[in-house]
């Protein structure tokens, strides 16, 4: 920061002072600028050409003050219940506008003289329902309508040009009201989407980082369990699996953890990919189950999110076949094309408990659906089970 710039805080402080000032605040701000502007050029100046003051504006007199009074009680009155009574506040501004129109003895109710009102009725309708926003605006336009048809019943003249420019003002600050609602309910609407996507897409990472290590990690306790008297070098080979996937759980976990606390810190390890099937095999194999892992096509580095995307579905794939298939192996194929990335794994397990009631075959689907792609999980003909994606990628 350079020493001439002022501290951001001092910024954030005036901003965050200025929102939270009452609503009513701006409107009764509003009125007393137009009735200075009002009073001002109401002032008969020596030596002023009358035909030179603008159209249908008098002057003020001493027999106008009780005018002018009201219209301050009553503009401030609304301006005390904007916050909380919208629409019984709207109407003491239009009478507010009536009566600062009386007083200065206009034909017609003023730009000036309808501000604080204007101002108002673009409030309710940003911020109230779509309901009260029309009825506000009902009101204004018949204030609007009923002042001049009550003044041509009384026989007094009146100005429709200024009147109805103010009749399309109020009906322009509805709908710019209305627009900052709908922006606003379409800003909090994609808020909560974001959120919800972001909440699922933590949720797969962490079922796919953990379930496949879990299942690892029970096999080999079993294993251990049965031969640690029997057999202790092999009880020590399954307890230095279970070591090996726990700490690459913990370092996943740790990563993905690190990157929720900060958005902008650098994970200490970087997103699994294709190039760690080969690990994935030996763990698998470890486990008990023979990965024969096939690539096919081109080499060419793949976006991040589809490289991470195909991990986790082989991933994922291979957990299932381990848990639940019963298989001694699988086979698993991976084609890279000009356009798409193609993954089939095959077991000849016990073909469809792969789709009981987990989050596996779920997880699996909503990842190829984020990147658009295609997906089949189901018993295979000649028995065992198959999971098939194409994930499409662009080209360069």
């Amino acid at each position: 920061m350079r020493p001439t710039d002022p501290p951001s805080y001092d910024r954030g402080m005036n901003a965050s002072s200025l929102r939270r000032l009452p609503p009513g605040t701006w409107t009764a701000l509003a009125w007393s600028a137009a009735m200075a502007y009002e009073t001002a050029i109401s002032v008969r100046l020596p030596g002023e050409v009358p035909r030179f003051r603008p159209e249908g504006l008098g002057h003020l007199s001493s027999g106008d003050a009780p005018f002018v009074v009201a219209a301050t009680v009553l503009v401030l009155g609304g301006a005390l219940l904007l916050g909380r009574r919208p629409l019984p506040a709207l109407a003491l501004f239009l009478a507010g506008s009536v009566f600062t129109a009386m007083a200065l003895n206009s034909t017609e109710i003023t730009f000036p003289q309808f501000l604080a009102a204007g101002i108002a009725l673009g409030r309710i309708a940003a911020t109230r329902s779509r309901r009260t926003s029309i009825i506000a605006v009902a009101m204004a336009l018949a204030v609007l309508v009923g002042h001049s048809a009550i003044r041509l019943m009384l026989g007094f003249p009146i100005g429709t040009s200024t009147q109805s420019s103010v009749a399309l003002s109020a009906v322009i600050a509805w709908l710019a009201g209305g627009w900052i609602r709908q922006s606003r309910d379409h800003a909090r609407m994609a808020h909560v989407q974001a959120v919800t996507a972001e909440r699922l897409r933590i949720a797969r990472e962490l079922h796919d980082s953990v379930a496949h290590s879990i299942g690892v990690i029970a096999i080999q306790a079993g294993a251990a369990k049965m031969v640690i008297d029997t057999r202790p070098a092999a009880a020590r080979e399954a307890l230095g699996t279970i070591e090996h996937a726990s700490r690459e759980t913990l370092a996943g976990l740790r990563r993905m953890l690190g990157a929720l606390r900060q958005a902008d810190t650098v994970p200490d390890s970087p997103a699994p990919g294709l190039a760690d099937l080969e690990r994935l095999a030996v763990t698998t194999e470890a486990a008990g189950v023979r990965v024969d892992v096939r690539r096919r096509g081109r080499r060419d580095p793949l976006p991040a999110e589809i490289d991470l995307s195909a991990f986790r579905i082989v991933q994922e794939a291979v957990t299932n076949v381990v848990r639940h298939a019963g298989a001694r192996s699988c086979r698993v194929s991976i084609e890279q094309r000009d356009d798409e990335l193609a993954i089939e794994v095959v077991d000849s397990g016990r073909g469809g408990t792969g789709l009981g009631g987990g989050h596996g075959i779920v997880g699996m689907r909503e990842r190829v659906g984020l990147l658009h792609g295609d997906f089949t999980a189901g018993p295979r003909p000649e028995g065992g089970f198959r999971v098939a994606a194409r994930l499409p990628v662009r080209s360069r």
